[in-house]
C-alpha cells in the first residue's frame, strides 16, 4: 500500500474515533448523582414537560379565578444544591407562597419531586447570566400571562410568602415596575459596571420583583441582551437589559434595604438569635447557606403566626363579648347564644374539636385593674426595672435582671414598635427603640403579664423635611393568657429523620465507650445509627411493610406490652460505698416498690470504696436479703477496685437492659414515691422525649433548724402550736395505704427546706435506644460531675424533646459535699456552687450574717482585737488603785 494511502487511513482513523469519544462523551454523561443518563438530543428526540404540570397548575386557572396565581418564583440553582438548597426551599417557603415556584438549573439536572426546569444548553457555570435571561425567556413564554408578578431568586434566600403577598397586592402590576435593592456598585467598581448616571440595577441576592408588563417588554430582547454583555455580574447586566427595553430602573425606596434584607455576614447570616427588628420586618433574608438553617427561619415564623392568630382570635372574643354587654347578655349565656335565624353563636362546646374556648375568660376586656384582690395577701406587687430589678417579694431586693425576664420586655418591647411602625410607609416617618428609662411588671398567674414601661425614642421623618428628634412614650401593656391546649405524642414509633451530617459528627466526637467486656470490633457489631448496614436496612424495611399492611395483619407488640402505667422502669444506680445511705434507700425502695409489685427492676453499679471496704459486702447482702425476700429483679454489677465514674457506671447497668428498656438513673441519696414513677412513664417517650425532672434539693438540716439561721440573737419566737400539723377532718375519707406511702416519701416544699435544682442534669428518665443513638456518655471526663451536662447539651442538640419540670416527689435528701481540689477547674468550680446552694437559704444567710458580723467585716474586727493589747488590764488596776 502507498504511503500516502496509509497516512490518509491513519487520519481518518484518529478523527473518527475522536468523534465517537466526543458522542460517547455527550451520551453517557455522569452526573453529579453519580448515575449515568442517555444523552436526550442524540437518542431521541428532546420531550420538553408540560409546564403547568410542573408547577402544579390547571389549564383552567387564571389572574381572575385562582388566589394562586398572585406570583411565579423562579429560583436559580445548580445540580449540587438541588437535594439541599432546593430541597429546603420546596419544602418550607415554596409551600406557603400566593403563588408558585419553579427551579431552574442545567439541562442535564434531574430531581423527582421538585418542580425543575432543566434549561436547554445551560450549564452550572458561574456567574450565571445565561441561565438568569433564559429564566426570563421560559417565564415569559410559559406563563407570562398567568400571573402579576414574577420573581427571579437564588436558592440562599427566605421568602416570608404572606408579607410578600400583603406587599404585591399594594402595588400596580400592569405598571411596569422593577423592584428590589437598589445599587450602582461600589465607587472602585463604578467605572467598570459601565452604568449611565441615571442607570442603576437590582442586586439580585435578596431578589428582584417583576411586574408581568415589565417582562412582557424585556423578555423579547433577551437574547439581544446576552449578545451584549458588558460585565460579568448578571444582576448588573439585568438591570440594563430592563432599563434599555423597558424603560424603567429599579425602585429607589428607603424600605427595599429592609424588606427585602440582605445580611453581610456571610455564612454566619441568621444562625443566631432570630429576635430582631430587621428579622421581623423582612420580606426576604439573604443568604441562608445552610439548609438546616431555612427550616429553623420556617419553624420561627410560624410561630410568629401562630402567635399573631391567637392574638386576633381574643380580639374577636373581646368584640363578641362587647357586643353582647351592649345587647344585655349576661356573661354565663354567652356560650348558649342563639343568633338570628337560630344558629348558635358558639356552636361546638367543650370537649369538641372545634371549640373555640371560653368567652368568659378569653373575652375579658384589657383592664389593668380587672384582676380584684379579696384581701391584703392576695395584692400582686408590682416589680420595678431599670438598670436592675426590685422587688417587695423576693429574699434579694435589688438583683440582676434573669435573662428570662429581659427577653420577655424585649418581646414586648419589639412588638410595640412594630405596631407603632405598621403606618411608617404612608406616612413617611420611621421610629426607632432607643433605650428603656424604666418600668414595672407583675405576674398574675390567673390573668396575665402587665408592664408598664417608660420608652426612650427616636423619631425620623425621611419624607418632606427630614428630621430626627428623641421622644418617650408610656406603654401600658397587658399579656393575657389564652387556653391551655393538650398534644398527644406518639408512643413507641419509629425514629425520625436525622441528618446524616450531624450523625457523622456525632460518631466522629469520639463519644463511643469502651466496653469492659467486649473488643471495639465486637461493639461495632451493635446496631449503629450512625451506619447504613445491613440489619438497618432490613429492619427498616421490614417496618415499612409492617406499616403498610391491614390492621388485621399487622404485628404489633402493643397487643402484648403492658398498659402505660405498668410499664417497667429500670432504676440505674451507681454506688461506692455510704452503707447507711443505701439502706435508706432500700427501705424507701420496698415500700414504693417491693411491697406494691410494682414493675421496676433495680440496676446497682457497685464500685469498692478503699475507706469503707466492709460496705462492699454489706450492700451485697442487704440486696440479697430483699431479692430473697420478695423475689424481685434486684442485680449487681461489681466493678470492684476500678476508679469510680458516674458516666462509666451508668453506661455499664445499661448493658444489662434490652434495647427498648426504659431506663431511670438515679442516685442513692434520692427519695421518690409512687407519683414519681407515673410521671416518669408518661414523660418519657420512645424515639420523642426524654425526662430531666427537676428535683427538691433539701438544706443542711443543722441550717434550716439552727438558732443562728432563723431569728437574730436573744430574739423570742411564739411557735405556733398548729404549724406544721396534719389535721384530719371527721368527714374526711381515710387515706389508703398507698396515699399513706406517697405523703411518707415526700417532703413540705418551701423556700425554707430546700430548693429545686434547676441546673441539675444528673436524675434522667430515658430508653436506652434513645441514649445509645446520641452517643450516650464522655467518657473521657473523670472524678466529680460534668458528664450529666454533657449529656444534657447533646439531647439538646438532637431531634429529642428534652422535657424539664420541678418534680416534688423527688427529693435529694442533703450529705456533705466534698471537693476534691485535683479536679479539673470547671468541674472544681461546679462542686464548690453545689456545695454552697445546698447549706441553706438566703433569709438563712442572712440571719447567719447579722448575727456574726465578724463574717461580714472581718478586718474591722481583727484591727478591734489588735488594739487591745495585754497591759489594758494592768493600767485597769492603776486607775481603780489611784481613785482609791
Amino acid at each position: 500500500m502507498p504511503r500516502r494511502s496509509r497516512w490518509m487511513h491513519l487520519v481518518a482513523g484518529v478523527v473518527a474515533g475522536v468523534t465517537l469519544g466526543v458522542f460517547l462523551k455527550l451520551c453517557l454523561r455522569t452526573s453529579s448523582r453519580s448515575s449515568i443518563q442517555a444523552c436526550p438530543d442524540a437518542s431521541k428526540l428532546y420531550v420538553e414537560p408540560d409546564p403547568l404540570a410542573i408547577i402544579g397548575m390547571a389549564p383552567t386557572e387564571t389572574v381572575e379565578n385562582s388566589n394562586r396565581t398572585l406570583v411565579f418564583v423562579g429560583v436559580m440553582t445548580a445540580e449540587q444544591y438541588l437535594d439541599t438548597r432546593a430541597r429546603a426551599v420546596f419544602d418550607t417557603w415554596g409551600q406557603d407562597l400566593p403563588g408558585r415556584i419553579a427551579f431552574f438549573s442545567s439541562e442535564v439536572s434531574r430531581a423527582p419531586g421538585l418542580p425543575l426546569v432543566p434549561l436547554r444548553f445551560v450549564d452550572d457555570s458561574y456567574p450565571p447570566q445565561k441561565k438568569s435571561f433564559l429564566m426570563l425567556l421560559y417565564m415569559y413564554e410559559k406563563y407570562g400571562d398567568k400571573f402579576e408578578w414574577f420573581m427571579r431568586a437564588d436558592d440562599d434566600v427566605y421568602v416570608r410568602g404572606d408579607k410578600l403577598g400583603e406587599f404585591l397586592r399594594s402595588v400596580d402590576s400592569r405598571k411596569p415596575q422593577f423592584i428590589g435593592q437598589a445599587g450602582r456598585g461600589t465607587t472602585a467598581e463604578r467605572d467598570a459596571l459601565a452604568l449611565e448616571y441615571n442607570e442603576n440595577f437590582c442586586m439580585g441576592g435578596p431578589g428582584v420583583l417583576i411586574s408581568r408588563e415589565t417582562l412582557r417588554r424585556v423578555a423579547p430582547h433577551v437574547k439581544y441582551c446576552l449578545k451584549h454583555l458588558y460585565t460579568t455580574h448578571e444582576d448588573v447586566e439585568l438591570g440594563r437589559c430592563v432599563a434599555k427595553f423597558a424603560g424603567v430602573s429599579c425602585t429607589w425606596s428607603y424600605d427595599m434595604q429592609t424588606i427585602l434584607h440582605h445580611n453581610g455576614s456571610g455564612s454566619a447570616a441568621y444562625t443566631a438569635s432570630l429576635k430582631k427588628r430587621e428579622v421581623h420586618r423582612a420580606i426576604t433574608l439573604h443568604p441562608v447557606k445552610d439548609h438546616r438553617q431555612m427550616y429553623r427561619l420556617h419553624t420561627y415564623f410560624k410561630n410568629l403566626g401562630i402567635q399573631e392568630l391567637r392574638e386576633r382570635s381574643l380580639d374577636l372574643h373581646r368584640d363578641i363579648a362587647s357586643s353582647l354587654h351592649e345587647l344585655g347578655v349576661e356573661a354565663d349565656k354567652v356560650e348558649e347564644y342563639i343568633l338570628p335565624g337560630g344558629e348558635p353563636l358558639f356552636p361546638d362546646k367543650m370537649g369538641d374539636p372545634g371549640y373555640l374556648g371560653n368567652n368568659k375568660i378569653l373575652g375579658a376586656p384589657i383592664n389593668m385593674n380587672r384582676y380584684k384582690p379579696d384581701d391584703v395577701e392576695d395584692i400582686v406587687h408590682f416589680d420595678f426595672i431599670s438598670k436592675s430589678i426590685y422587688s417587695i417579694s423576693h429574699s434579694n431586693p435589688k438583683r440582676r435582671i434573669e435573662s428570662p425576664l429581659k427577653e420577655a420586655i424585649d418581646d414586648v418591647i419589639r412588638e410595640v414598635m412594630e405596631i407603632i411602625n405598621a403606618p411608617s410607609r404612608q406616612r413617611g416617618r420611621v421610629i426607632e427603640f432607643n433605650e428603656l428609662l424604666y418600668g414595672y411588671t407583675r405576674l398574675q398567674p390567673l390573668h396575665g403579664v402587665d408592664h408598664v414601661l417608660d420608652l426612650l425614642l427616636k423619631y425620623k421623618r425621611y419624607r418632606g423635611r427630614k428630621m430626627t428628634a428623641a421622644v418617650r412614650r408610656h406603654a401600658y401593656l397587658q399579656q393575657s393568657f389564652t387556653g391551655t391546649e393538650i398534644r398527644e405524642l406518639p408512643i413507641g414509633e419509629p425514629p425520625p429523620f436525622e441528618d446524616p451530617a450531624i450523625l457523622e459528627k456525632i460518631e466522629g466526637a469520639g463519644n463511643d465507650y469502651e466496653d469492659f467486656d467486649e473488643s471495639s470490633q465486637q461493639q461495632a457489631s451493635f446496631l449503629d445509627f450512625g451506619k447504613l448496614n445491613v440489619r438497618g436496612a432490613f429492619e427498616s424495611g421490614l417496618m415499612k411493610i409492617q406499616n403498610n399492611l391491614p390492621k388485621v395483619l399487622q404485628w404489633n407488640d402493643e397487643e402484648y406490652e403492658y398498659p402505660l402505667y405498668d410499664r417497667r422502669i429500670n432504676f440505674v444506680m451507681p454506688l461506692s460505698g455510704r452503707q447507711e445511705t443505701f439502706g435508706r434507700f432500700m427501705k424507701n425502695y420496698e415500700e414504693i416498690i417491693l411491697k406494691t409489685d410494682q414493675a421496676v427492676s433495680l440496676i446497682i453499679v457497685l464500685y469498692l470504696d478503699s475507706n469503707n471496704p466492709l460496705d462492699y459486702v454489706n450492700t451485697q447482702s442487704l440486696v440479697k436479703y430483699y431479692s430473697d425476700l420478695y423475689g424481685k429483679d434486684m442485680r449487681i454489677i461489681q466493678m470492684g477496685s476500678t476508679t469510680f465514674s458516674r458516666g462509666a457506671a451508668l453506661t455499664e447497668g445499661l448493658k444489662a437492659c434490652n434495647d427498648d428498656d426504659l431506663v431511670f438513673f438515679i442516685d442513692v441519696d434520692m427519695m421518690f414515691n409512687h407519683i414519681s414513677l407515673r410521671r416518669i412513664r408518661i414523660n418519657t417517650i420512645k424515639y420523642n422525649q426524654v425526662y430531666f425532672p427537676i428535683v427538691f434539693s433539701e438544706f443542711n438540716p443543722d441550717v434550716v433548724n439552727g438558732e443562728d439561721y432563723n431569728k437574730f440573737k436573744d430574739e423570742v419566737l411564739v411557735a405556733d402550736d398548729d404549724i406544721g400539723k396534719f389535721v384530719e377532718e371527721a368527714d374526711e375519707e381515710p387515706k389508703s395505704e398507698r396515699e399513706l406511702a406517697n405523703l411518707k416519701y415526700s417532703r413540705e416544699i418551701n423556700d425554707d427546706n430546700g430548693y429545686f435544682r434547676q441546673y441539675g442534669f444528673g436524675i434522667l428518665g430515658i430508653y436506652k435506644c434513645d441514649f445509645m443513638r446520641v452517643g450516650g456518655f464522655d467518657l473521657n471526663i473523670k472524678g466529680w460531675g460534668m458528664e450529666d451536662v454533657q449529656l444534657f447539651e447533646t439531647l439538646i442538640k438532637s431531634n429529642l424533646t428534652v422535657y424539664r419540670t420541678a418534680d416534688d416527689t423527688l427529693v435529694h435528701k442533703f450529705h456533705s459535699v466534698e471537693c476534691d481540689k485535683n479536679l479539673e477547674k470547671s468541674q472544681f468550680l461546679m462542686c464548690l456552687g453545689t456545695k454552697a446552694s445546698t447549706y441553706g437559704s438566703d433569709k438563712h444567710m442572712a440571719y447567719y450574717m447579722l448575727n456574726h458580723p465578724e463574717v461580714l467585716w472581718p478586718q474591722e474586727f481583727e484591727s478591734a482585737n489588735q488594739e487591745q493589747s495585754p497591759n489594758d488590764g494592768d493600767n485597769k488596776d492603776a486607775k481603780d488603785k489611784g481613785a482609791s
